[in-house]
């Protein structure tokens, strides 16, 4: 099977889909695409060649060396078309390779943990393939929103019919996080044009709001009606009044991640670049930090609890830990799975704490009950993604994404007395 022919197919496929790597393959030099597949040489075997064209087109190869792998070529194809459309005999091909010569790697896998909440998981994969969904969120008329941050869109999904609608945001955009505000708005961080952008579902009109950092990040609506956010690159947080389009922007410690609004008001920031907390003051934007013991410490999202405690995943050293505000007493605990966990996303329900470890394959969600120090945890039936964000809606349950394989996800909690 001649590699141009896929290669050009693949290209049209993209194209239509809106994906923003789309072109790779058809348009850059050969040298280019040797880059994205990382260096990375396969292992040669029939289908070595399609893998090569198909999936370089939006990672590298390194990609499915570090991957935890499938045993089965079933497993595999279920994956790969929820990555890429492609004819019958190229996907069967791909399928068939990648069991053969990247199966499952056992330190990979999670350590489960029995308990005795049920839950029960629904996922939705969204129309367009290859854009990694991410970051759901429940707007107030009771829809899932997503952000397709490579495919530059956001998407809409009706809970009760699984009815799904994407729209275009600028192409330069690449939004990396949205939030709705009281009015049906759906805002995003422009990741890569540095905008915060505000879109009208029912016209689709955008409105945007330039920032001076240029790369916003993850943002929350306060009380007070401003918007706040971070930008990771530039080390910095911002504020957005979106009465008077007035933006303010701050300097922080290396790359602020997750953003939290407590109930006095203090707005909670997590630092990917260093081992600190901080509580910005929502007037001043003056920022008290909170240093997490281990210099090693990563802190990508947190939570608040009802007591104003502040929940966190130490996403390097594979733990969960919390912070008392009033005391600065900081205590922690190792995931189930160990240091190579990586909890990511963090969300609060009940005073129950709810994260997931990343770094297993499967991607593991992750309850922990504080007041018997107990953790459960489920395999994501999808499981090669990664949660980067969580949403708790109005009705207690927990939004969640695998962005690899463009999937969004809601988890329903069974007895939310637990």
């Amino acid at each position: 099977m001649a590699t141009t022919s896929l290669l050009h197919r693949t290209t049209l496929i993209h194209a239509l889909q809106f994906s923003l790597l789309s072109l790779v393959v058809g348009l850059f030099p050969n040298h280019t695409l040797a880059q994205r597949r990382g260096n990375v040489q396969l292992p040669e075997g029939p289908g070595k060649a399609l893998v090569e064209a198909a999936c370089s087109s939006c990672h590298s190869m390194g990609t499915i060396v570090r991957s935890g792998g499938f045993d089965t070529p079933e497993k595999w194809r279920e994956v790969n078309d929820s990555m890429i459309d492609l004819p019958e005999a190229e996907a069967r091909t791909i399928a068939e390779y990648l069991a053969a010569h990247f199966p499952s790697k056992p330190e990979r896998r999670p350590q489960l943990v029995d308990g005795p909440v049920e839950i029960e998981f629904k996922e939705w994969i969204v129309p367009t393939l290859g854009q990694r969904s991410r970051d759901p969120i429940e707007a107030p008329d009771g829809s899932i929103w997503w952000t397709g941050m490579w495919a530059s869109l956001v998407g809409r999904i009706d809970a009760t019919t699984g009815q799904m609608k994407e729209y275009p945001l600028p192409p330069s955009a690449r939004p990396h996080s949205i939030v709705p505000d009281g009015d049906g708005y759906i805002w995003y961080t422009g990741n890569s044009n540095g905008t915060i952008g505000k879109l009208d579902p029912e016209t689709g009109e955008i409105t945007e709001y330039k920032t001076e950092a240029g790369d916003p990040h993850t943002a929350i609506f306060h009380p007070n009606g401003k918007l706040y956010f971070t930008s990771q690159r530039a080390a910095m947080l911002g504020r957005l009044n979106p009465e008077t389009g007035e933006l303010t922007e701050v300097s922080t410690a290396p790359r602020p991640y997750g953003i939290k609004v407590a109930a006095d008001g203090t707005v909670w920031v997590a630092y990917n670049g260093t081992n600190k907390l901080g509580a910005v003051n929502p007037e001043t934007m003056e920022i008290r930090y909170f240093e997490v013991p281990d210099e090693r410490t990563r802190i990508r999202r947190l939570g608040i609890d009802s007591k104003g405690l502040i929940w966190f995943v130490n996403s390097s050293l594979g733990r969960i830990g919390r912070l008392d505000p009033e005391t600065g007493d900081i205590k922690q605990w190792d995931s189930p799975s160990g240091p190579t966990s990586h909890p990511y996303s963090l969300a609060v329900i009940n005073d129950k704490i709810w994260y997931n470890e990343s770094g297993m394959r499967p991607d593991a969600l992750v309850r922990f009950d504080p007041e018997t120090e107990s953790f459960q945890s489920w395999a994501i039936p999808s499981g090669v993604g990664i949660i980067r964000h969580t949403w708790v809606t109005r009705d207690g349950h927990l939004l969640i994404h695998q962005s690899s394989s463009n999937r969004v996800g809601l988890v329903t909690i069974k007895d939310l007395a637990n």
